[in-house]
């Protein structure tokens, strides 16, 4: 068994929505059965007993390594924790070839697992040892560093469930929320909303402490200090009790309480000064500490935290009962869990001496043992939910503190008896207030209820009903994908929309091309969706990208499929037969929302066929208004297009709005028969969208498929009288609906430029020249600046063995380069003459064309 290829696919993909790994996996004929290897799946159980393997579906399909192999990766990551639940093992066309799918919810811990799950399938072919434990472990390890910690997690959570579409920005906690201009950005808990300003001064202690004291919130008093012997006179002033603090400190670091004699207080400041140059004295206020979190104009949690402590049952030491309380699952050693261990550093130990202990100390059975002075869940203390318990007034109060410093979403750290009364009856006060506040006390509190601060925050960013999503308007198939494309996104610009494009030429925002060559895979589309600027987007989707990565998105609102054709790469990705390539196109269909609609050509029958997967409304087009997929469609009252006294007609039930072919410039008053298809596809993307006809029909005139609007999609040229057309038609389909157009157009002599991909079979290029040679007097071959793989000449061969039984073509000439054979073609017209030039550098060839058609 050998692995020879790894992809992420981080989007919707062929084989389902969630995120999965792609391997490819070879086996020997021996491997292909693992009934062949009777000690194998014994030696594979005792090795990892939770295995869950799929019955054969078949004697045709028997279980093999590869099978052995998808259930260990998927098995693994569910033994650690994971949660996933998908996975595949499918045969290829190539004999002992498979593709092993199975999902990860991380990508390196799902790298990880197919590396571990590899390791364990060789250690029970050759019985050898598997370290089961560590593996998981491994797995464990990787999944807590890397995934979101509890509070980012959850506001991500809280988003998902309302149907938000998110992106995690950086390997910390910086997501997007939202596409395009309806985005918003978190970084833990805090906001794009945010203030620099607001946070700087949370950060502050003294200058909150002066905001608030001003708006009457009641403060504890105190002064910042220069060194330790200040320290001790602030103290002196104070005269009781005090806390010492670190100006800027946080997560309750340096922070030492109820200090009262010198010794105590110039220990304290050295650390405190440890952390931060500038610290704070102030007056220790007695009571318990409380967390009250804000967010907006709202308190929405509150829990009362308690410093990390032990209970003396009279047996085991200090250092004994630590280690059993940080035997508790839900502590671990940073973020990612509801609570974290306790530590005993130097600040516990000092804290023990306070009360007479060390850690070897036995305490009396019942004896509470505090481990440190604050109470701040990072250093293992525990937080039990009071939400319900706090006072109107005090609710208030915290709330007028969040605003006073400016902060979205607040922690506000209250000391008092008891929350059940105001501040100013107890003698309690606001000690501190945090920008991008801890939720976990609130979300997984030690005792008492979990609260729904995640769906807070959201509700904060995202008014009600609102998704954060975007228009998003896919567009597959073999032909037709880029025009139907720009007149889409022409179309939503008409309508003011801000329009990001992908496609085979670039990435364009509102009609400024901000990337070069093709963009028509997954990582152009995120990008797009990223954009702050984008009201709207319009993708190319081709094969590759869903191939290679999934989709770029989750949903679409319009999934257009204008047709499928041979030749679309066929061969390539064991991607062999056009049923094959069907299945890769309806992705997008399948990907629908459910309040969303796919465009299909009714009359091909694999793209009709998709309408059975579309989790929305389906409008079908074709030309022929009583082919039976649109009679039946339409009977049902559903939306079709269709062409009608040369006009073409939109129809659902009985309303019916029907546009001139004459006023769609861009189907030359509907002799373009390819054209006319791709204005309906365009339409009907644009009419599930809800745009008014108004705007529909004011796109449609106004877009003209020039040079710079669609390069490289009929553009027409004007040479000596002559008429050219720069075509990228790559595929036999593409040039039958070149030749049916252009048969339409006058011409003296026809001529045609053209070369092959190299990627193509060798049936679909000679099949290229098969049909132009019928169509066209003069033929000029030239060689593709990249062949792709082939031999140089190779492609040519092909390309003339299919003129040798030409009905026309007389005159066959080869050239070396796209652009000396582009001269020659140009050199033989004369006026009334029609020339096709099949491009395949498609800005620099319509350059250069441009400026020979107008020397």
């Amino acid at each position: 068994m050998e692995i020879s290829r790894i992809r992420a696919l981080r989007g919707p993909n062929l084989w389902s929505r969630h995120t999965s790994i792609e391997a490819i996996v070879s086996c020997e004929e021996i491997e292909r059965d693992i009934a062949n290897l009777p000690k194998f799946e014994p030696q594979l159980r005792a090795r990892f007993p939770e295995i869950k393997f799929l019955e054969p579906a078949s004697p045709l399909h028997p279980c093999s390594l590869a099978h052995a192999l998808e259930a260990a990766a998927l098995g693994l990551q569910a033994q650690a924790g994971c949660p996933v639940t998908f996975s595949r093992a499918v045969q290829t066309v190539e004999p002992g070839i498979y593709q092993v799918i199975f999902e990860y919810t991380e990508e390196a811990v799902g790298r990880l697992a197919l590396e571990l799950a590899e390791a364990l399938c060789r250690s029970a072919l050759d019985d050898t040892p598997f370290d089961l434990e560590g593996a998981l472990a491994r797995l464990r390890e990787l999944d807590e560093d890397i995934r979101l910690g509890p509070s980012t997690g959850a506001i991500v959570q809280a988003a998902v469930a309302r149907g938000i579409p998110y992106r995690r920005l950086t390997e910390g906690s910086m997501v997007q929320f939202g596409w395009g201009s309806h985005q918003r950005r978190i970084q833990a808990a805090e906001t794009s909303r945010t203030s620099a300003i607001a946070e700087s001064i949370a950060q502050d202690k003294e200058l909150t402490k002066m905001l608030l004291n001003a708006a009457g919130v009641p403060v504890p008093h105190g002064r910042s200090v220069t060194d330790a012997e200040d320290a001790w006179k602030a103290a002196c002033e104070i005269d009781g009790p005090v806390v010492l603090k670190p100006r800027d400190g946080n997560q309750g670091k340096g922070v030492a309480v109820n200090i009262r004699t010198r010794e105590e207080v110039i220990a304290a400041f050295n650390v405190a000064y440890g952390i931060s140059t500038d610290v704070i004295v102030e007056r220790y206020i007695t009571g318990h500490d409380y967390r009250l979190l804000v967010v907006g104009d709202q308190l929405v949690a509150a829990a009362r935290r308690a410093p990390p402590q032990v209970i003396g049952d009279g047996k085991h030491t200090i250092g004994q009962l630590i280690d059993e309380v940080n035997k508790d699952p839900r502590r671990g050693d940073g973020h990612a869990t509801s609570l974290t261990k306790i530590r005993l550093d130097d600040i516990a130990r000092a804290t023990l001496t306070k009360q007479g202990y060390t850690t070897e100390s036995v305490p009396p059975k019942g004896t509470l043992v505090v481990l440190r002075n604050n109470a701040n869940l990072s250093t293992g203390g525990t937080a039990t939910d009071v939400t319900e318990d706090v006072h109107p007034d005090m609710a208030a109060r915290a709330v007028e503190a969040a605003q006073m410093v400016g902060l979205d979403i607040c922690g506000v750290d209250v000391v008092c008896e008891s929350v059940l009364k105001p501040l100013e009856e107890q003698g309690g006060g606001i000690v501190e207030v945090n920008a991008a506040p801890g939720l976990r006390m609130h979300l997984q509190p030690s005792f008492g209820k979990g609260r729904p601060v995640g769906e807070a925050i959201i509700s904060t960013m995202f008014r009600e009903g609102d998704d954060g999503r975007i228009p998003v308007v896919a567009v597959a198939g073999t032909n037709g994908k880029t025009t139907t494309v720009k007149l889409t996104a022409h179309i939503l610009t008409t309508n003011r929309y801000r329009v990001g494009v992908t496609g085979t030429d670039g990435v364009y925002i509102s009609g400024q091309r901000i990337d070069t060559g093709d963009c028509s895979g997954p990582r152009s589309a995120r990008n797009v969706l990223m954009h702050p600027d984008v009201d709207a987007a319009v993708f190319e989707t081709a094969r590759g990208g869903v191939l290679r990565e999934g989709l770029g998105f989750d949903r679409c609102n319009v999934a257009v499929v204008t047709n499928i054709g041979e030749g679309d790469h066929l061969g390539l990705n064991f991607i062999t037969t056009v049923e094959d390539l069907a299945v890769v196109k309806r992705v997008i269909v399948q990907n629908v929302a459910p309040t969303g609609t796919a465009v299909l050509n009714a009359a091909d029958p694999m793209v009709a066929n998709m309408a059975a997967v579309c989790p929305g409304s389906i409008t079908f087009f074709a030309k022929d208004v009583h082919h039976p997929v649109m009679t039946a469609h339409r009977a049902q009252g559903r939306r079709v297009l269709f062409v009608e006294n040369n006009a073409i007609v939109a129809a659902e039930g009985k309303r019916v709005h029907k546009i001139a072919l004459s006023d769609i410039p861009l189907t030359a008053n509907g002799t373009i028969g390819f054209q006319v298809e791709n204005a309906m596809a365009a339409i009907g993307a644009a009419w599930g969208l809800g745009i008014d006809w108004k705007v529909i029909e004011a796109g449609l005139k106004s877009f003209v498929s020039d040079a710079q609007s669609a390069p490289g999609r009929f553009n027409l040229f004007s040479y000596k009288g002559a008429t050219l057309i720069a075509d990228y038609g790559h595929n036999p389909d593409a040039i039958q609906a070149l030749v049916n157009a252009i048969d339409t157009m006058p011409a003296k002599k026809r001529s045609v430029v053209i070369s092959g991909a190299g990627d193509r079979r060798d049936i679909d290029i000679r099949r290229q020249t098969e049909i132009l040679g019928d169509a066209f007097d003069s033929v000029v071959l030239y060689e593709d600046q990249c062949q792709r793989g082939r031999e140089d000449g190779e492609v040519i061969k092909l390309l003339r063995d299919g003129l040798v039984n030409a009905k026309r073509a007389k005159e066959v000439r080869e050239i070396r380069g796209e652009f000396v054979a582009i001269d020659t073609a140009l050199e033989s017209l004369s006026e009334g003459d029609l020339c096709l030039i099949l491009i395949d550098q498609v800005d620099e060839a319509l350059a250069y064309i441009g400026k020979r058609a107008t020397a």
